[in-house]
């Protein structure tokens, strides 16, 4: 009963926000409320919240701390070159544009933090896509599908974590898997490359003050993410107004009314095409190396684990506070203004403290993995590295990187011990399922990203499941053609 009552609590999760019943925040906390009553133990609600809200309290704080320290490096011009540099290659071409931002994404994610990726990412490309009239859901499921590739890095997390559950070394997962981790990125390259040309169909050439040349067609398959969240939003294939470049440059780092000019009717300035406004007030020329060098070290400090992260971005977020803006009002502006995010992506990441909490605490999660497990067919038992990344998809999406890899991990692992497949070949075949894990509603740093793009949670999910699942079988597939799984 209680893995019927899981999977029906997570389906009508999904279901609801993706037709837009009810609110992500909302969804997380009132479904698994409902459904912890169904159970029987709805006087256990209290303690199973208060447990998921302490395991996921420090990642809260991570993450809000994190999005104020980026949002002052953005505010004070650390990556303009970096955006200057991916726009130049971009021009005003959609195909460029999606392929520039899957490798921005990528290369970002090297520091192995997603929620410090899509930060970045974003505001470097959003008032692009805005500019352009893109499909903001094109550049958020590229950027979530180009970490969860990267997010198997050692240091990224999951390989750590099968290390740890099956007492392995790290090194031993990963370099292996690298020929097959590097197919699944040129298959994120070469999505990007397809779903560019989608957007260059429907848009038309692009002349470089964003006017199309054509009259875009009716029917727009990829539009429509962000619909009804404001001034920000896309609906179909309507066009932004000065108001909306304005919010896009005030989400890329600038103030909205810096800068701002109207150029007539649905016209912006050329600055907007530069993506942040290069006359912002909050720019800091003379402190860029210090920036440079207080980020550089704050992720060596991270990688490195000196301080837990939260800590460290803590003490980053106030030393470029008090350096960059030594004035008292000057840094509650600052913070003022990445308010809004931080509220956003705290609030939800409590929330889902709350679906963790009774997914766990009612043990839902538990028989959920075991029935999952033992429906395995006992001829597949020789097969079980391939089982092992099969099923990583499903949970690694439906439950926690920590459910999974030190649950449910162990046991694929005993079970394919027992008909000669290696516990290595199963820890490989357990990260292949990344790419999607990271457009889980269990991940916060999906949060950030979405929150950022101005992207209906609903229209994310709806965009990048399939395609994430492809490029995860793709990884599957090239692990075993090369004999790694």
């Amino acid at each position: 009963m209680l893995t019927i009552l899981g999977f029906a609590m997570i389906a009508t999760f999904l279901v609801l926000i993706m037709m837009k019943k009810m609110s992500p925040i909302a969804a997380l906390v009132l479904i698994p409320a409902l459904f912890c009553v169904l159970v029987g133990k709805g006087a256990h609600l209290g303690d199973y919240v208060i447990d998921g809200v302490s395991s996921l309290a420090p990642t809260a704080a991570m993450l809000m701390f994190a999005i104020v320290y980026f949002g002052v490096m953005i505010d004070v011009g650390l990556f303009d070159p970096i955006v200057r540099a991916i726009l130049k290659f971009c021009k005003a071409d959609p195909m460029r544009i999606v392929v520039g931002t899957a490798l921005l994404a990528a290369i970002v994610s090297l520091d192995g933090d997603g929620s410090t990726t899509f930060m970045i990412t974003v505001s470097a490309m959003y008032p692009l896509y805005k500019r352009l009239k893109m499909s903001l859901v094109v550049m958020t499921g590229v950027a979530a599908m180009a970490n969860g590739v990267m997010n198997t890095l050692p240091w990224g997390g999951p390989t750590a974590r099968a290390a740890t559950a099956l007492k392995v070394d790290a090194t031993d997962i990963f370099v292996p898997m690298i020929p097959a981790l590097a197919v699944g990125l040129v298959a994120v390259v070469v999505l990007a490359y397809v779903l560019g040309l989608r957007e260059r169909r429907r848009l038309g050439t692009l002349s470089l003050d964003g006017a199309p040349e054509r009259e875009p067609e009716t029917e727009t398959v990829l539009v429509g993410a962000g619909a009804g969240t404001g001034a920000a939003g896309v609906s179909g294939a309507a066009g932004v107004s000065g108001a909306g470049a304005g919010a896009a440059r005030g989400a890329a780092g600038g103030p909205a009314a810096a800068g701002d000019r109207d150029t007539g009717a649905g016209g912006e300035s050329d600055d907007d095409f530069k993506g942040l406004d290069p006359n912002r007030p909050t720019l800091r020329p003379r402190l860029y190396w210090f920036n440079a060098l207080l980020t550089l070290a704050l992720l060596t400090a991270m990688i490195m684990e000196l301080l837990p992260i939260p800590v460290l971005f803590l003490i980053g977020a106030a030393l470029a506070l008090t350096v960059n803006f030594p004035h008292i009002p000057d840094q509650k502006a600052r913070i003022a203004a990445h308010a809004d995010n931080v509220l956003n992506v705290s609030g939800m990441v409590f929330a889902a403290a709350v679906f963790t909490g009774v997914l766990t605490g009612t043990g839902m999660v538990d028989h959920m993995a075991n029935w999952l497990v033992d429906t395995i067919p006992d001829g597949m038992g020789p097969q079980m590295g391939l089982v092992t990344g099969l099923l990583s998809l499903p949970l690694t999406y439906f439950m926690s990187n920590d459910g999974f890899y030190f649950g449910v991990l162990p046991v694929l692992a005993e079970a394919g011990q027992a008909h000669g497949v290696s516990t290595l070949e199963i820890a490989r075949a357990s990260i292949v399922g990344q790419p999607l894990h990271m457009s889980s509603p269990l991940v916060p740093a999906v949060y950030v990203l979405v929150g950022m793009a101005k992207v209906e949670f609903g229209d994310h999910t709806r965009f990048v499941v399939k395609w994430a699942v492809l490029t995860s079988l793709v990884i599957l597939a090239a692990g075993i053609l090369f004999g790694i799984i």
